[in-house]
């Protein structure tokens, strides 16, 4: 456990050196959220929709503003490109479990996101606009969920990256990711604003316990008990799912040149 740790040290530190680099997202983050702030109070300015007033909505966007970069909803490419040339054999060579290594630098890196990237834009969201405080207990609740979107949200890119084992190149299963991941997630729209079919559909599937579901704890939308264990089935369910395809490429290793 503490290597482990000494691992997740060591993603804050790494992330925590691009600071220009994280400004500048945190800056992209304000932009967006000030555009679709607009948007989204334009829609329920005359009156709420699927439950969600003025206050809510904007809530909505600058929550979601600072969780998409605590969660990582884009993928990613690290462990991809270290498959791709082959460096991944030293990686399967050391004395660790390759997935729980990669989890604990992702945990140090959500850390440092938490300072730089997720309560900046909440909090400018909150001066400049109505705001949706929860009451004390959701606090705690809310950052259970939210550990637990980010843990999830790892489990997916960790398999998307391993397919690199099968294509040599797994870039455009990436992309195909980041492309659909934030409409299936609610990072476009709220999923209350679906059809009842959509959201029926989509709340049988991962990508809403990346991001609706820990806002919807802070919002104190439905029963947040049963959307934390969910989350946690999910988070079992996708780390266990990733082991297994690790544990299947890792029989016969092919890499890219050799």
């Amino acid at each position: 456990m503490r290597a482990y740790a000494h691992l997740a040290l060591a993603g804050f530190r790494r992330y925590s050196t691009y600071r220009q680099a994280m400004f500048a997202g945190l800056a992209a983050n304000v932009v967006f959220g000030l555009l679709r702030t607009a948007v989204l109070v334009a829609t329920v300015a005359a009156a709420p929709v699927a439950g969600y007033d003025v206050a809510a909505a904007v809530t909505y966007v600058w929550l979601g503003q600072g969780l998409l970069s605590f969660v990582v909803l884009w993928g990613e490419t690290q462990l991809s490109e270290r498959i791709r040339t082959g460096d991944v054999v030293v990686d399967l060579s050391r004395p660790w479990h390759l997935q729980a290594a990669l989890l604990a630098e992702d945990l140090g890196r959500g850390a440092y996101s938490v300072v730089v990237r997720f309560v900046p834009p909440v909090v400018i969201g909150a001066l400049l606009f109505p705001f949706r405080w929860p009451g004390p207990a959701t606090w705690p609740l809310f950052a259970v969920s939210a550990v637990l979107g980010l843990v999830i949200s790892f489990g997916l890119r960790f398999m998307l990256n391993c397919t690199t084992f099968w294509l040599l190149d797994s870039r455009g299963v990436v992309n195909m990711y980041a492309v659909v991941s934030g409409l299936l997630c609610g990072l476009i729209v709220p999923l209350a604003f679906m059809p009842e079919w959509a959201r029926d559909v989509l709340w049988a599937t991962p990508f809403p316990y990346l991001l609706q579901a820990p806002i919807d704890v802070f919002l104190e939308r439905g029963p947040q008990w049963t959307v934390l264990a969910w989350q946690a089935f999910w988070a079992v369910a996708v780390l266990a799912a990733g082991n297994l395809v690790l544990s299947r490429a890792v029989r016969k290793v092919v890499v890219q040149g050799g």
